[in-house]
């Protein structure tokens, strides 16, 4: 077999690939904004909003700085109130937790069901109190929450739904997109998400005209008219060259993602072609998955990714720390062994590339030298 150092580099996301293609649609967009001199919210963003609330089967869109703000002014849009509970869960991005505490907010974490990685709607009741105020369900690596069963649970108790989308832009439930189904949903158009900027960007979706107009207030120093300040809010905008560059690419997404689906059984017919013993992502059957991440598992992942990486082969741990084991978060009281799946899926899962300009030559040598590896 040839030895690493021999070989070509395979990125776990090659953006620079995806920007050939948009270079000349990309450069236009931005002269439109630059020639136009008006570089905050503004009909750029505007139009980008209706594009992605539609795009999601939502009303309304609002476009904000970060995904991570997208929570904190979801959150800030209820109201959230310090030791206020929030039900989520404990195997994601630091944000999901972090948004709830930034703001005084108690995180309630429920384990993830270890087949989606996503949070198990059956742990979810036995955690409501009489301070819960909202459950944040995450729509993790591309495949959405179990989320029926999270909305009728909601709804019997009197509960927001916060879905935290980010990487999960176009996925469905039954066919009902991201961000469709609670009462806001929180996208991330970090430059690494299938639509993603050209640095930070975020948006809030919504069905709600009033939690949109709060949305709207929040991320302008609650604002309205200028200077004239109803709600303490903070800046949240979104600027109109990232809102520039996501429109040129949401009119690919469709098309990238159908390339990443395509990647994804390509990986499982050349991984059973290989009889490879890996562990590979399930679909859980909800609808359409859109494969942010294509995650294996392995109980030797550390020593398999090391042997990716000698062989110039880019992959990634999401997560290795699940969030109730940050040392930030030590005062909530949890222990190791709280919530098992979602420890076991930190030690034992490893991303490898997906992106849509992979090829089948690519996805083939990384499978063998997996294969290899095994």
């Amino acid at each position: 077999m040839t030895t690493g150092s021999h070989q070509e580099p395979i990125p776990l996301l090659d953006l620079k690939a995806q920007y050939a293609t948009l270079r000349e649609e990309i450069a236009a967009a931005i002269e439109r904004v630059v020639a136009s001199q008006q570089f905050i919210l503004g009909p750029e963003v505007e139009a980008f909003e209706q594009e992605v609330a539609a795009y999601s089967q939502c009303t309304y869109g609002i476009g904000v700085s970060s995904g991570t703000d997208a929570l904190l002014v979801a959150l800030m849009a209820i109201d959230l109130q310090p030791g206020d509970e929030i039900i989520t869960t404990p195997y994601t991005f630091f944000a999901t937790a972090g948004s709830i505490a930034r703001l005084g907010g108690h995180p309630v974490f429920v384990d993830i069901d270890p087949i989606t990685y996503n949070i198990d709607p059956a742990g979810i009741e036995a955690a409501i109190t009489s301070r819960t105020r909202a459950i944040m369900p995450v729509h993790l690596f591309g495949q959405m929450a179990d989320m029926e069963p999270i909305m009728g649970l909601a709804e019997y108790h009197g509960l927001y739904v916060i879905e935290d989308a980010a990487q999960a832009i176009g996925a469905e439930y039954r066919g009902r997109r991201a961000g469709s189904i609670g009462h806001m949903g929180c996208f991330s158009f970090f430059p690494s998400k299938n639509l993603g900027g050209f640095g930070d960007g975020g948006m809030v979706t919504t069905n709600d005209p009033k939690l949109a107009e709060r949305i709207r207030l929040l991320r302008g120093h609650g604002a309205h008219p200028k200077y004239y300040h109803r709600i303490i809010g903070g800046n949240f905008r979104l600027d109109a060259l990232q809102a520039a560059v996501l429109r040129v690419k949401l009119t690919y997404l469709d098309e990238w993602t159908a390339a990443r689906q395509q990647n994804a059984e390509r990986y499982r017919q050349l991984f059973s072609a290989a009889g490879a013993n890996i562990g590979l992502p399930e679909d859980a059957g909800y609808g359409r998955h859109i494969y942010n991440q294509f995650v294996i598992r392995s109980e030797r992942r550390d020593d398999l990714m090391a042997h990716l990486k000698a062989h110039q082969i880019g992959c990634e741990i999401y997560y290795p720390v699940p969030i109730h084991l940050q040392e930030c978060f030590s005062r909530l009281g949890y222990e190791v062994g709280n919530f098992p799946a979602s420890e076991d899926a930190a030690e034992e899962t490893l991303a490898i590339p997906v992106y849509p300009e992979l090829g089948e030559e690519r996805q083939a040598r990384i499978v063998d030298t997996i294969h290899t590896w095994i």
